[in-house]
């Protein structure tokens, strides 16, 4: 009898069936070990910052006065610390404390300076956004907080306040048959405006807390103007906008002060006016006339958010490049398999083929997340220092928006290398998948912003094409109180950036379940 002990039995897992992360480190040492893929990405990070420094080192902007060149002053800004567009005419007294103004508005006329078809005349008329009516303001420096009561040309009653909040009243124009009474009060840190057909019964429009406003602050009538646009369509193809000077005249009549005023006469500001328009030097220039206990006010310019200027997202011109080269090492990941045969012994190792496809998307993915976020890291802080020395002053943005471009334009680059690892899994020839990545990636968004098709066809592109994913990099909203060539030719994407880049994420899970689909149906 023989007699011994029992060894207990010990599962193994067979190579056959490697866990994920097995997978993944075999996906990561197969990239790793081709010097020629590393330095490729290291190169497309290189090549997104150093063309996006030297555009903006080659981005300067200068001003003249007489034939002395200076350099250009750099716009207000806000209380919220974005550039705005602070011009108008301002008839003023000063109030401390709680109060407010109460007016009736009989009038609004205008005249528009040479507009289309044949650019040879003044005419009579208001833009859109023309506005007029009754604010208080923290003195009359550009850029200080305010809240306003205002009736405009085409948007009706509004209060808006601090440049980038609009509230709407009562839609339509005003006239003597139709006039509008205004009224805005202070009550502390609180502003509320009201609207009334009859002065007798008012409606709350709106009201906001301004914590940033004085003890002491201006409070009047104001008339503003924004330029005439006009977009065309360029030979090329793309849009072309064409801004020229107007100006607006409103009467007021039974102006009615609350609170400790001064009194007696009214100051007269032509806030942010740099000089007048030979127009205005020999028609109309702004100002402010009385008579029998009406006001007529003739103003021009606009209190808005300012939309010239280059984004921060303008830095990342070298992305293009950088995104072609990740495209093309992406691509040469998947079909290297084929190319070299050894896509049989990647599946032997690993029978669950959508595991391996995966595997690779993950390595690839983070491969590229990681050397874009190391470019735009540098790039867009390091682009907007210079740019802002140049007096190319780029639109201010919050920390979270400058890290969602940063953040988001590195997922950009990691999805579309997803993308083209999945194109090589089905066409498993590189030039074929590098052509398709390209053609619906990276064409789209070059016709879109060469301004080569009409921009309802591009604003097509960049919600049913790939493309769509750059939206994730624009940083300056569309503002609905200003008029604006929100165009992609101008920058503009027609959809929000989150949704942009889901199109993206959408096309390349579609890819990858395709990919998957084919690759369990057959090897090479």
């Amino acid at each position: 009898m023989t007699t011994g002990t029992t060894t207990p039995y010990r599962s193994r897992r067979p190579t056959g069936r490697a866990g994920f992360p097995h997978l993944l480190r075999a996906e990561w040492t197969k990239f790793r070990t081709v010097r020629g893929w590393v330095l490729a990405m290291t190169a497309a990070a290189v090549v997104i910052v150093s063309l996006g420094l030297i555009f903006a080192t080659g981005s300067h902007s200068s001003c003249s006065i007489g034939t002395v060149e200076v350099a250009c002053p750099k716009p207000p800004t806000g209380p919220g610390g974005e550039l705005v567009d602070d011009r108008f005419y301002f008839v003023h007294q000063s109030l401390a404390g709680d109060g407010g103004i109460t007016v009736r508005l009989t009038s609004m006329t205008g005249i528009i300076t040479y507009p289309p078809p044949n650019h040879d005349k003044i005419v009579s008329g208001l833009v859109p956004w023309a506005k007029t009516g009754v604010i208080v303001k923290d003195g009359t420096r550009q850029g200080s907080a305010y809240a306003a009561m205002m009736v405009t040309a085409d948007h009706g009653v509004r209060m808006q306040y601090d440049y980038t909040h609009d509230t709407a009243g009562r839609p339509g124009r005003v006239s003597a048959a139709s006039p509008r009474w205004l009224r805005l009060n202070r009550s502390g840190d609180t502003l509320t405006g009201y609207e009334s057909a009859d002065g007798t019964q008012w409606t709350q429009v709106g009201t906001t807390h301004l914590p940033r406003l004085p003890a002491t602050v201006q409070i009047g009538l104001f008339v503003a103007s924004p330029s005439d646009l006009t977009v065309e369509q360029s030979a090329l193809g793309g849009s072309v906008g064409q801004a020229r000077y107007t100006q607006a005249t409103a009467v007021f009549d039974h102006v009615g002060l609350r609170g400790t005023t001064p009194g007696g006469q009214w100051s007269r500001d032509d806030i942010g006016a740099d000089g007048q328009t030979d127009w205005q030097r020999y028609h109309r220039p702004s100002g402010v006339r009385e008579s029998g206990g009406a006001y007529t006010v003739t103003g021009s310019g606009d209190i808005a958010p300012l939309t010239d200027g280059p984004p921060i997202e303008r830095t990342l011109i070298g992305m293009l490049a950088g995104l072609i080269v990740m495209i093309v090492v992406a691509v040469m990941f998947m079909t290297a398999e084929y190319r070299r045969g050894l896509i049989h012994t990647t599946l032997i190792a690993s029978p669950r083929r959508g595991r391996v496809l995966a595997a690779k998307a993950v390595v690839i993915g983070l491969v590229a997340f990681v050397a874009g976020v190391a470019a735009t890291a540098i790039t867009v802080p390091s682009g907007t220092r210079i740019l802002r020395r140049g007096g190319a002053f780029p639109f201010p943005v919050s920390s979270l928006t400058e890290l969602r471009v940063i953040v988001g334009t590195a997922a950009l680059l990691a999805v579309a290398a997803v993308l083209a690892l999945a194109l090589g899994a089905l066409f498993r020839r590189s030039v074929a998948a590098i052509i398709t990545a390209i053609v619906v990636i990276v064409v789209p968004y070059v016709l879109a912003f060469a301004s080569v098709l009409p921009d309802d066809v591009t604003r097509w592109l960049l919600r049913l094409t790939p493309a769509a994913g750059f939206a994730i990099q624009q940083s300056v909203p569309e503002y609905k109180q200003v008029i604006g060539n929100y165009a992609p030719s101008a920058g503009y994407y027609p959809l929000a950036p989150w949704a942009g880049f889901a199109v993206l994420c959408a096309y390349a899970a579609l890819a990858l379940g395709l990919a998957a689909h084919r690759l369990r149906r057959r090897d090479a």
